[in-house]
């Protein structure tokens, strides 16, 4: 994963108040494996802004992937 990638919560963090499916967006790589992501509502107001693990995200793709060789 790497910058501005669209990313999914994979599972339910009740302290940081976000749920499984919530999608935000990694704004900052601070290793290769953790990044801060920022969660948008629909008007464009951040409502979190929490620094996460590879293992609670899943990348979001928009368009195929490349097929291998």
């Amino acid at each position: 994963m790497k910058l501005l990638d669209v990313v999914v919560m994979i599972q339910d963090l009740p302290d940081l108040n976000l749920r499984k499916g919530q999608v935000g967006t990694i704004v900052e790589v601070y290793t290769p494996t953790e990044f801060e992501v920022e969660f948008v509502d629909l008007k464009g107001k951040t409502y979190a802004l929490e620094t996460l693990n590879i293992a609670q995200l899943m990348q979001i793709h928009y368009s195929p992937l490349p097929q291998p060789a």
